[in-house]
């Protein structure tokens, strides 16, 4: 409470360097890790002192404190405490890790109230799990939060969305539904706020026809699901064998008979993907109807087995950080074709999913929620490919979103 605190985000304003503080925590995914360190080492040729923490950090220490006075390793809320005390004394240590899994009762309300408003189109995000019980090879949730799934005490969570303002919400976990006794309780807890929500889970959702129907009543209107491939082989190579590709069009239909649209995960690049991947995988999520999908070259990050085995056997090309994240990039070398293959095959999948002759087959004027999956389609087809900009000047496109 005695300390003064503000929250800087380049992503709505620019840094303004010439303030002065005390001291400046920064944290940062690979992918934005060459930026962190810019500005860590800005700030502290400007006399501050500088902590760096987030995955990246927590995964390469060694590297992060080449730009910091301290690095924080692993999940923050048991380290943090102890570290303010540490640099208010003058005795902060080099780095503070604690490989103790935090007891999730111990996450406190989110601050947010120091973000700047009107900058964010929702500040109504919140986590309530963290870890993952399954080992997928290319997945940098373990290496942060663990194989143990824990979660927070339901009426913590209730507290938490009652103090937001507005009804929708984004759950960020990383699987909503990791423990279905806790997620039923969740969603029966939740249903009188009569919220509108989004978040992710695994396919096993639509196996437990109760917790289903719970989550749809509940509010739920979008699910994120990693499919990752079409091919059994990939998915056990990359140890994640709980997906069935032969059950893929049944989990969607399900989910669509329930009122939740669906935004679909592929990957492309796996050992077993040769050029004729990317067609085959856009063809099904077409012939499916997919609401959503979004479509990545395999990324090997940092701390995953994944760049392990890519490094022992010489195959990744670059540590551009910066090039790390799940996009176009290819950091690596693919076993069936060219990195300049890969990436024209997921800008192609793009593409053709998104295009207007694809979006109004899937969609149609038909669909359980017509308006708003009209409008982040074309969200995402402006985001990837661009749309013509009158569309966007036309009145009603604002009022669209304003609604939404």
């Amino acid at each position: 409470p005695s300390i003064e605190l503000s929250i800087l985000d380049e992503r709505t304003s620019p840094i303004d360097f010439s303030q002065s503080f005390d001291l400046v925590g920064i944290t940062c995914l690979t992918s934005t890790a060459p930026r962190a360190y810019e500005i860590a080492d800005t700030f502290r040729a400007r006399g501050a002192t500088v902590v760096l923490g987030g995955i990246h950090p927590s995964v390469l220490p060694q590297e992060a404190a080449q730009h910091a006075d301290s690095v924080v390793v692993g999940e923050a809320e048991a380290t943090w405490p102890k570290l303010l005390l540490d640099f208010s004394a003058g005795r902060l240590q080099p780095k503070y890790a604690d490989r103790t899994l935090l007891d999730p009762r111990l996450i406190p309300i989110a601050r947010r109230d120091l973000f700047a408003d009107g900058r964010y189109l929702s500040m109504n995000t919140i986590q309530c799990s963290r870890g993952c019980p399954y080992r997928c090879d290319f997945c940098a949730v373990t290496s942060l939060f663990g194989h143990t799934y824990r979660f927070r005490p339901v009426e913590d969570v209730v507290r938490e969305l009652e103090s937001m303002h507005g009804r929708t919400v984004s759950f960020l976990d990383d699987n909503i539904v990791g423990d279905p006794r806790w997620a039923k309780q969740l969603f029966h807890a939740i249903t009188p706020l009569n919220l509108k929500w989004v978040s992710q889970a695994s396919l096993s959702i639509s196996r437990d026809d109760e917790l289903l129907e719970l989550a749809a009543g509940s509010g739920c209107k979008v699910l994120f699901l990693g499919f990752e491939s079409l091919s059994s082989e990939n998915l056990k190579e990359i140890g994640k064998k709980q997906n069935r590709p032969e059950l893929y069009a049944e989990v969607i239909e399900n989910l669509h008979a329930h009122g939740i649209a669906v935004m679909g995960g592929f990957i492309f690049g796996f050992d077993y993907d040769d050029e004729t991947v990317f067609e085959r995988t856009v063809r099904f999520a077409q012939d499916v109807r997919l609401d959503y999908a979004r479509f990545s070259a395999l990324t090997p990050f940092p701390g995953t087995p994944l760049y392990s085995s890519l490094l022992r056997e010489g195959r990744i090309v670059t540590s551009d950080w910066s090039k790390y994240y799940l996009g176009t990039h290819t950091v690596y070398q693919p076993k069936r074709m060219s990195r300049q293959t890969l990436e024209a095959g997921v800008k192609w999948a793009y593409e053709e999913f998104y295009s207007y002759r694809s979006i109004w087959w899937r969609i149609g004027l038909s669909h359980i929620d017509l308006i708003p999956t009209w409008v982040f389609n074309l969200g995402y087809r402006e985001r990837t490919l661009g749309i013509p900009r009158a569309l966007l000047k036309n009145k009603v496109f604002p009022h669209i979103a304003k609604w939404l």
